[in-house]
């Protein structure tokens, strides 16, 4: 089932906007809440299967998309359409936070972050080589975990003193046991194969605080696609990317002692809860030297991520900086010191 959101002013197609948080009409200006727009001027179109030809209802093109697309736009009249079948049932999300950085923004943004590269080669720097920006909704799963911990370690404390003619070394040592109970909240794993993992986690953190409830009119306007993982599937994800905070906090209330060899650590982690959200981000593909670099951006606090070239002559006049700064700072001290000239 494919989906428009009609202007109940002209007609035209309806689409989400970050600034408002509403439907929004690009032709007349009007605006709707989600929550209050009226069915009557929602139109759909529907498919029998998981074929990947839909068609639009608006001007009668065929709209094509792969198996995971749930949103997307008419590559004929730009109007943007939801695949509802693909949002129902199991592959329902629970919640959605909404893009709060417009297109304009997120490029304003990524210009900005651009020119912050000390290292990046000059023409990279001017941000006007942008093959595309686009916005979509990522699939995550979140996670409620419990963790229960039973560590065993032995302390040493050593002290040094001294008695006469002597210097003594004394060691004592400490058998440590914890017993710890730790409870994780909405520990988000991106749930899509065409997604790249490090890149997905480094956009991180979102303001959960701002989930709402799944409603389709969010989707319209942008790109959305479908998990590809169960929650089943990425536990052993999730696990391992609260293993280094369970570590850390063990060893905060190890504290006091010279040194702390751990002869047990045994940690079961556990899912409370998962749920399915989607995520917004702005993809942006960048042509530089003949070569594309990816880069993304959170869609609702800006912060972007990716790997942009490193200028080589940049590069050797910042070792030269350093090591000529390094070479002075010697020598003033060399001097200083009664030493001479180098």
């Amino acid at each position: 089932m494919i989906i428009h959101y009609k202007c109940p002013n002209c007609g035209d197609d309806m689409a989400f906007d970050s600034e408002s948080g509403k439907l929004s009409c690009h032709s007349c200006g009007r605006k709707d809440t989600i929550e209050e727009f009226d069915d009557e001027f929602i139109t759909t179109t529907f498919s029998q299967d998981e074929a990947k030809e839909y068609q639009c209802e608006n001007c009668g093109a065929a709209v094509i998309t792969d198996a995971d697309t749930t949103a997307t736009s008419c590559s004929f009249c730009g109007a943007g359409v939801v695949l509802a079948d693909r949002l129902s049932g199991d592959l329902a999300p629970a919640m959605v936070i909404p893009f709060t950085i417009s297109k304009e923004e997120a490029m304003a943004a990524f210009t900005k972050w651009c020119k912050k590269g000390r290292l990046t080669p000059k023409g990279f720097m001017t941000a006007d080589r942008v093959k595309g920006i686009t916005g979509i909704y990522v699939p995550f799963w979140m996670y409620d975990l419990n963790s229960k911990a039973d560590v065993h370690a032995v302390g040493t404390k050593v002290r040094t003193y001294t008695r006469g003619d002597y210097i003594y070394t004394e060691t004592k040592y400490y058998d440590v046991y914890r017993n710890i109970d730790l409870n994780y909240v909405k520990v988000p794993v991106d749930a899509s194969e065409k997604m790249n993992d490090e890149l997905m986690d480094k956009l991180e953190p979102y303001n959960y605080g701002s989930l709402k409830d799944f409603k389709t009119p969010y989707l319209a306007g942008y790109l959305a696609e479908k998990y590809n993982y169960t929650d089943n599937d990425l536990f052993p994800r999730v696990k391992a990317k609260v293993q280094k905070f369970i570590d850390s906090y063990i060893s905060s209330t190890i504290t006091g002692y010279s040194s702390v060899q751990y002869k047990n650590k045994h940690v079961d982690t556990r899912k409370r809860k998962s749920f399915y959200v989607l995520l917004p981000v702005w993809m942006v593909y960048y042509d530089y030297n003949k070569q594309e670099h990816t880069f993304a951006m959170n869609g609702q606090t800006g912060k972007v991520v990716g790997k942009p070239p490193i200028s080589s002559g940049k590069v050797a006049a910042w070792f030269s900086a350093i090591t000529g700064g390094t070479f002075v700072t010697l020598k003033v001290i060399s001097l200083m010191l009664g030493g001479g000239l180098w």
